[in-house]
């Protein structure tokens, strides 16, 4: 194998475990409303009920854009009245997807009085992301390997499992090619 076939097989190796780590911060997408979405004959209340939101994740508004828009708003005095004329933010789209990037409440209501006042709103208590516990194993061979606990989301399963693939071809690859002989 040429040095610039070499160079470029531990870049992709790099690269890989970069974005790996990335990855096993998974994200969880909550749809708001679930199949119904963001309308007034869906139970907000009852499908936020249990729900945990974490740093990291994204809820998603879907609606009409024509019957229906998202008001982010302040404080919990302005949501328990439906008070919307001094919003954070509108959401008008149609499609909303937001980042919950702080831990702390979010208060989301129906832009129309009427639609809130019928429960249309939604408050989001973004907690700190869980950070993977790590645990030690020792093998026969007396070499310690650090192993996560287990996945957080069936997310970071699938993301933790395809960069597991992903690296182990590389390193097959690498081995018969003849730059790794440690296998």
């Amino acid at each position: 194998m040429s040095m610039a076939g070499a160079k470029l097989l531990i870049a992709l190796v790099i690269i890989s475990l970069s974005l790996g780590g990335k990855w096993v911060e998974a994200q969880v997408h909550h749809v708001v409303g679930g199949d119904r979405g963001w309308d007034s004959s869906s139970s907000v209340g009852s499908w936020s009920s249990g729900r945990i939101f974490r740093v990291g994740d994204k809820i998603w508004f879907t609606y009409s854009a024509a019957q229906e828009s998202v008001a982010e708003l302040k404080s919990k005095e302005e949501y328990e009245s439906c008070d919307v004329n001094n919003p954070i933010r509108m959401y008008t789209d149609g499609l909303d997807g937001i980042s919950l990037e702080r831990e702390g409440i979010r208060y989301f209501t129906s832009s129309k009085p009427e639609s809130c006042k019928n429960g249309l709103k939604l408050h989001v208590e973004v907690q700190p992301q869980r950070k993977p516990e790590i645990q030690t194993i020792t093998t026969s061979e007396s070499s310690v390997v650090a192993v996560a606990a287990g996945p957080i989301t069936p997310s970071a399963a699938t993301h933790l499992a395809g960069v597991s693939s992903l690296l182990s071809a590389i390193l097959m690859l690498c081995y018969y090619m003849g730059i790794y002989s440690g296998l």
